[in-house]
């Protein structure tokens, strides 16, 4: 929690002025029981003596009342305006640290590599950036209200006991160390417990963002029930935690109500005993009584301060937890000019030496990749070269490896063994921004976010006219469809592109990839309900478009990869063969079987 608190650095003056002002509502509200006291023994019990000698009218001593009255007024009024005061300050200084601690969670999950995305997970992500941070969030407000407040009260009471009488004050004195005993030992016991509580909520949030995202699926194989049963199991289990743990949380206030009314009946009897040997008078024991109430209000208050300073310190773990995990990944900090100076002075090298390296667009140089936390590896020994414009087609089995390569061209992971050249020089030498541009990916899964197909588009190249929105469509083979939607660029898109059929949310995709004609595409499976004449007409209309732009294809059709320059046959991890189709046709049985079971034999001989 301590290492949050960097968030509240521009909220400084909200954060001293916030518990500033409760102080002085508290010091207001300390001077009330004197204040009444001074009534009750000088205004009210003054008639005995305090009369005029002609009659029985107590003039003087109604003043005094009312006097002490209107003061009592004031002091409520001045006390509401500090309260009121503290209260916007704590909440502006709460609501400004929990907008700048979700800014910067966020940042720093999406420097985040796919490999700790992949290990933290989606659901625990999205619960410490709502969940966790509305209740820090809580917690910061609470503390700036009460965590200085309360404690004063408590302990000013105690002190103005003493100031009243030391006999009586001493019950004070027992009374609030036995309170801070039962109200920091629940704390202590709820805290560890309120941690299992929020990683149970992210395992409920996981199941229903998992059956959300699979409904038809579930649907589709009646599994209904199943899944109800099994989200009741969890949510069952949750709420028995959370009952445990409300259980001992709600100990706190009946346990405090019973120290603080012990101490009150001890009180009242010790004060009786006193006012009658007069001692003390009867408007001392009053606000003794009041002084001994105050506390109680108070631990009540600091009792719930301490459950909710407890889920939000639990709550604050877990977001700084995120903030601890970094990415396995360091991107070079070098500019783009930094990097064109290298790459020509590379280049000029190359030529001297009589090595033309450079004229290879993508090299794989006996590459390994093992996923973090796997048993074994996912690619290896993976060894080829492709020059610039060529197109290039993976194939494969299911589970083969074909996106976990294309995915290393981007840098979404990096290789454990051997290295990946683009333009001759290693993906871990480019920073970021220089790769992506060099690199558009089409991923499996046709993502489109909520907004115009123009929004959507412009994520391909932001200030991108329409001419090139346009050029893109109709490579993309979606300008017909474009065309024919209400307000066409500017026609709405829901949430994941709910209102498009899968095959115009595949094209549409393509064609924020290929908005501005990137140096390098990369088609992983993105045509797949696409027909295929579509697929063919896609695949001509980008082999016709300006510029060399090296196109890699992953589709388990043989049709989509069978004109390609080089054909990547992957099978459990391995290329089992690269070569064009004539050639894996002639002498790769993967590749063999794999065509023959979508086209007649003769139809493969004739190729």
């Amino acid at each position: 929690m301590r290492k949050l608190l960097v968030y509240l650095k521009h909220y400084k003056k909200e954060t001293v002025l916030a518990p500033l002002f409760k102080m002085l509502e508290a010091c207001f509200e300390l001077f009330v029981p004197l204040v009444m006291a001074v009534i009750i023994d000088r205004g009210i019990g003054g008639s005995n003596y305090a009369a005029y000698e002609a009659g029985d009218m107590i003039v003087g001593d109604t003043y005094l009342v009312l006097r002490m009255g209107g003061l009592l007024v004031a002091l409520g009024a001045i006390g509401l305006v500090c309260s009121i005061t503290a209260q916007y300050y704590a909440a502006k200084a709460a609501v400004g640290f929990s907008t700048e601690l979700k800014h910067a969670l966020f940042g720093h999950i999406q420097g985040l590599s796919y490999t700790e995305i992949d290990t933290l997970g989606t659901s625990t992500m999205i619960t410490r950036m709502t969940s966790d941070v509305n209740q820090v969030q809580n917690g910061v407000n609470m503390v700036l209200r009460l965590f200085l407040r309360s404690p004063f009260i408590v302990f000013g009471a105690m002190i103005m006991a003493f100031t009243i009488d030391v006999k009586a004050a001493f019950i004070f004195v027992v009374t609030i160390p036995l309170l801070s005993v039962v109200v920091f030992g629940i704390m202590m016991l709820t805290m560890p417990l309120y941690k299992k509580v929020q990683a149970g909520l992210d395992s409920i949030l996981g199941a229903t963002r998992e059956n959300l995202t699979g409904a038809r699926v579930i649907r589709a194989f009646n599994k209904e029930q199943e899944e109800i049963d099994a989200f009741e199991e969890k949510n069952g289990a949750l709420a028995q935690m959370q009952l445990f743990v409300g259980k001992l949380s709600a100990l706190t206030n009946p346990v405090t109500f019973i120290i603080v009314n012990v101490a009150t009946i001890i009180l009242l009897y010790t004060g009786a005993v006193r006012v009658d040997e007069g001692t003390i008078t009867q408007g001392q024991v009053v606000a003794l009584v009041n002084y001994m109430s105050q506390i109680l209000v108070e631990l009540v208050k600091l009792a719930n301060l301490i459950i909710t300073i407890t889920k939000a310190l639990a709550c604050a773990n877990r977001i700084q937890g995120v903030f601890e995990i970094h990415s396995s990944m360091e991107w070079s900090q070098r500019r783009e000019e930094e990097l064109k100076v290298g790459a020509n002075e590379s280049t000029k090298r190359d030529a001297e030496s009589g090595n033309s390296r450079n004229e290879y667009a993508v090299e794989f140089d006996h590459v390994h990749l093992t996923y973090a936390g796997a048993g074994g590896e996912s690619l290896s020994d993976i060894d080829f070269r492709v020059r610039k414009g060529q197109t290039v087609g993976i194939i494969g089995g299911t589970g083969s490896g074909k996106t976990s390569l294309v995915n290393m061209i981007p840098r979404f992971y990096d290789a454990t063994q051997g290295s990946v050249r683009i333009d001759g020089r290693s993906v871990r030498e480019y920073p970021m921004e220089e790769l992506r541009k060099k690199v558009k990916v089409v991923p499996q899964k046709a993502v489109l976010f909520q907004g115009t197909i123009r929004d959507n588009l412009l994520w391909g190249k932001d200030g991108a006219t329409d001419r090139e929105l346009w050029q893109a469509l109709e490579t993309a083979q979606a300008k017909e469809f474009v065309e024919q939607k209400e307000g066409r660029l500017d026609f709405h898109i829901a949430q994941e592109g709910r209102n498009l059929s899968g095959g115009q949310r595949q094209r549409l995709t393509i064609a924020r990839a290929l908005v501005g004609i990137p140096e390098i595409l990369i088609l992983d499976d993105s045509a797949s309900a696409l027909d295929y004449a579509t697929d063919a007409a896609l695949r001509q209309a980008i082999h016709n478009m300006e510029g060399e732009t090296t196109v890699f294809i992953v589709s388990q059709r043989a049709s989509s990869v069978r004109y390609a320059d080089i054909i990547i046959v992957l099978e459990d991890g391995e290329a089992a063969d690269i070569g064009t189709h004539e050639e894996l046709l002639e002498r790769c049985s993967v590749y063999q079987e794999i065509y023959y079971s979508q086209y007649p034999k003769t139809e493969g001989v004739q190729g």
